[in-house]
């Protein structure tokens, strides 16, 4: 590492599954930038959300701590200025920290009580009659620690935030079809919305060139010679899926091949507890679907993420263009994946689904990691404990607070089984949207998963994760692997007495 403070680029995208990426393992997909990225670093083949909606996982990669403590325990909530985060720690240490994209650490939907404002509310932004004091020009700054924001609120061909000032500048016709959409708000909930909007000026173009102009800001002095931290924030490829220009036909439909597990649907529907949720709410979680729509989505996904992957290339050549390469760590993460057909589904929801839970992780640290894949376990609330010892500031009280673990040691050395510090990840899923409201607890080891539910004491799913991948033979009542249920239940309670919140904190005595 150089001996001044690295910068760190911090890049994300939204609902990005871990095998729709050719470095891990995926032959269709085009996605070379990512690839090389991984060539160049460390590949956790092994890392996982600590909670697979949006605004959790998000709020766990801001402060390092896990929903029930920082208490966005799921969609539709408001990010308290109670918790540090990473950015604030930062901010008060010399770095310039600045954010463009999707953030999501506000609720974006109306909320119940009017009295509740955000400023990250679609209607707010879209609308100007009723914006509040908290958007447009008036957006609060610094916001969750990040001093400069240029963000992108929304999916697909439904956008609004910053993004939709600039797209006014260059195309006012594009701006109002967009927010002609915003009128019947099925267009952001449905598997694809159809547009005209051309490559570049797509939200991936208009992140891409926020992010590009801040770098030449840095290197042009702006700054102050400071350090930054950039989050840099793609909100694809989420559905609605429906891809720009040539990226719309780069993957025929019909070459897409379905899960193995497609057909587990009706297997489903006797389950305990998933089979009353199936469907109830198809614009977002656990839709139904068929195969002509599922080849029909994973194709315009595909064609999203290659075209995310494109502009991160752009993203990390202007990078090195620039000069700052050496000196900067980056990072390639999503907040979770996407169910894809599995079991017959779409999108995510309170399900056991492998593809909502695990994520891309790609680290590439200067003067720390060779390049190599490593099996150990990450968890989504590592990464800012990771993060702040390799920028020197792991004593810090703010950072011994964080509940994940440092996974340096690994970025050092990603094949040496002796300092993996993780037997397990455990995913907190609270389900409050809509008409679905349950609680949910997963743990993830080498081998196994194993997830129990809210409400139903003698049940659960055990899957063998090397043998089953595809998860099909559900191993709870199996009386061989009776000793394994007990062993991961055991951990499963050891592991939550850990996340749990000490907040509020003592206040007096010795």
């Amino acid at each position: 590492m150089a001996k001044e403070k690295p910068n760190v680029l911090f890049i994300i995208s939204d609902q990005h599954r871990y095998d729709h990426m050719g470095c891990a393992g995926n032959n269709l997909i085009k996605t070379p930038n990512l690839d090389q990225l991984s060539r160049e670093g460390v590949h956790f083949n092994q890392a996982f959300c600590s909670n697979p909606m949006c605004m959790p996982n998000r709020a766990t990669l801001l402060t390092g701590l896990y929903p029930n403590v920082h208490e966005v325990r799921s969609n539709g909530m408001i990010l308290s200025n109670e918790f540090p985060t990473i950015t604030d720690i930062l901010a008060k240490r010399g770095w310039h920290t600045a954010a463009f994209g999707k953030l999501h650490h506000q609720f974006n939907v109306a909320p119940f009580r009017s009295r509740h404002i955000s400023a990250e509310s679609f209607q707010d932004w879209v609308f100007p009659k009723k914006r509040n004091q908290m958007v447009g020009d008036n957006f609060p700054k610094p916001y969750y620690g990040y001093q400069e924001v240029e963000t992108v609120l929304g999916h697909g061909a439904c956008l609004c935030g910053h993004y939709l000032d600039w797209l006014e500048n260059l195309s006012p016709q594009l701006a109002e079809n967009m927010r002609n959409r915003w009128k019947d708000i099925d267009n952001f909930f449905s598997v694809f919305t159809e547009h005209e909007i051309p490559v570049d000026l797509y939200s991936s173009a208009y992140v891409a060139d926020r992010t590009i102009a801040f770098f030449e800001r840095v290197v042009a002095g702006d700054y102050e010679n400071k350090p930054f931290y950039c989050h840099c924030s793609f909100p694809d490829p989420h559905q609605p899926v429906y891809p720009p220009g040539a990226y719309r036909n780069m993957y025929d439909p019909m070459d897409m091949p379905m899960p193995p597990n497609y057909t587990n649907l009706a297997n489903l529907r006797s389950h305990p507890y998933l089979a009353p949720y199936i469907n109830v709410m198809p614009g977002a979680m656990l839709r139904e679907t068929n195969e002509e729509e599922l080849k029909k989505f994973i194709a315009y996904t595909y064609g999203t993420v290659s075209l995310v992957d494109h502009y991160i290339g752009e993203i990390l050549a202007a990078l090195e263009r620039v000069g700052l390469a050496e000196n900067t760590i980056v990072v390639y993460t999503s907040d979770h994946g996407d169910l894809m057909g599995e079991h017959g589904m779409l999108f995510k929801g309170p399900s056991f689904g492998n593809g909502v839970l695990q994520v891309p992780m790609i680290w590439k640290v200067p003067g720390i990691t060779s390049p190599g894949r490593t099996e150990a376990l990450m968890s989504s609330i590592d990464y800012p404990k990771t993060l702040m010892h390799l920028l020197g500031l792991g004593k810090q009280k703010d950072v011994r607070r964080m509940q994940g673990y440092d996974l340096t040691p690994v970025l050092e050395n990603p094949t040496d089984g002796e300092v993996y510090p993780r037997s397990g990840c455990f995913i907190e899923h609270d389900e409050e949207v809509g008409p679905l409201y349950g609680r949910l607890r997963h743990l993830i080891t080498p081998e196994y998963k194993l997830t129990i539910y809210e409400g139903h004491q003698n049940y659960g799913d055990l899957f063998d994760r090397k043998n089953d991948p595809h998860e099909l033979n559900n191993l709870w009542f199996d009386e061989r692997y009776k000793e394994i249920r007990f062993d991961m239940l055991e951990q499963l309670l050891h592991e939550n007495l850990t996340a749990q919140s000490r907040y509020p904190e003592r206040l007096a005595g010795t």
